[in-house]
């Protein structure tokens, strides 16, 4: 036994018109033509003679013998069907099959992704979290300068003033006293000469000349001492000026290293975000193929469906018409008529055609 579900479309067409032959051929009196009727027309074959009996071998209802009698005028009725024909009907029928099966298969919708922190944008990361780059540097010149400061305000120690005193003070010294010893021996010599040798006026030139010398080393030892305080000031402001340069320029590096971590870190950013960039393109770029392979069969139907609506369609019609008549005699040649027009209009159309559109099967 055939399986009707399991066939397409063509092959329950193919099998339809088979069935129709085989079927319509089993008529009584005529009756050649198999047809789906509303209950109006019923009632009108049995108003012109149609017998309205049960076909003994199909089981279908047949009205032949009429197309003679009289019977109560019938309001005017035209009736006409309109369909594509049978060839181009069976592949738009086709189509919505192809279109009906697809939307029922699930779609693989790719996933939306982000792309994740570059390289460089995590080394930019873990650079930032490094503070203080340049602290260092900046301690060193702060220390530069505190000491610069506590050097500026210091006494020298005897140590460090006696460092800065002239090495060869002693050598003035003694030469002074060396200059007032020849002098002594030249006064004793004039007194011995003059003979008042331990004389009063002798004591005070010798008094006078040890006074002197006293003098001049008093005088040498306090230029010495001033040179000194003076060397040793000259160098304490020379350390405070060093310092306070050096803690400058320190503070200074100190920035520049920081300014150059914070460059390195936006300069690290900048390029791992153009890598992320990139990269997201590149996800997005991979979803956007991804959706059209997906989307691609529905792209077929469409353009399918587009042929099949700007191509030649053939259309058949069946026009059924009954008018009533102004007398008995009119009334029944108008109906048997009409019947002939339906009839002969059923004959002139597709098997298909014919089967879709009725509204009741019957046997003529």
């Amino acid at each position: 036994m055939i399986d009707i579900k399991k066939l397409n479309i063509k092959q329950k067409i193919n099998l339809f018109k088979e069935l129709y032959k085989e079927i319509s051929s089993k008529g009584i009196n005529g009756d050649t033509e198999l047809a789906h009727i509303n209950e109006f027309e019923r009632k009108l074959l049995v108003q012109h003679g149609g017998s309205g009996t049960i076909n003994p071998e199909t089981g279908l209802p047949q009205y032949f013998g009429g197309g003679g009698g009289g019977g109560q005028s019938t309001p005017d009725t035209t009736t006409q069907y309109v369909r594509e024909a049978p060839g181009i009907e069976e592949r738009k029928i086709g189509l919505m099959d192809i279109a009906a099966n697809l939307t029922q298969t699930p779609m693989n919708i790719p996933a939306i992704q982000v792309a994740p922190l570059g390289t460089l944008e995590q080394q930019g990361i873990t650079a930032s979290g490094v503070t203080g780059v340049g602290q260092p540097t900046v301690q060193q010149g702060i220390g530069a300068l505190q000491g610069a400061q506590a050097a500026a305000a210091l006494d020298p120690t005897s140590q460090q003033f006696q460092a800065y005193m002239n090495p060869y003070q002693t050598n003035v010294l003694d030469e002074i006293a060396r200059q007032g010893q020849i002098q002594q021996q030249a006064l004793a010599g004039q007194a011995i000469r003059a003979g008042a040798f331990g004389g009063g006026r002798e004591g005070v030139q010798q008094a006078e000349l040890q006074g002197n010398i006293l003098r001049q080393q008093g005088l040498a030892q306090q230029q010495a001492v001033n040179q000194a305080m003076a060397n040793f000031q000259r160098a304490q402001q020379l350390q405070a000026q060093t310092g306070i340069s050096t803690g400058q320029v320190m503070g200074q590096l100190g920035a520049q290293q920081q300014a150059m971590a914070q460059g390195d870190i936006n300069q690290l950013m900048a390029a791992g975000g153009l890598q992320r960039q990139l990269g997201q393109q590149a996800l997005e770029a991979q979803r956007a193929t991804e959706l059209q392979r997906a989307y691609e069969p529905y792209q077929r139907v469409e353009f399918l469906k587009n042929i099949y609506a700007a191509g030649p369609t053939t259309q058949s019609a069946i026009t059924q018409t009954t008018q009533p008549g102004t007398n008995p005699l009119a009334q029944a040649a108008g109906a048997g008529l009409g019947a002939y027009a339906t009839y002969s209009a059923l004959q002139r159309q597709p098997a298909a055609a014919q089967t879709a559109l009725m509204t009741q099967s019957a046997v003529r």
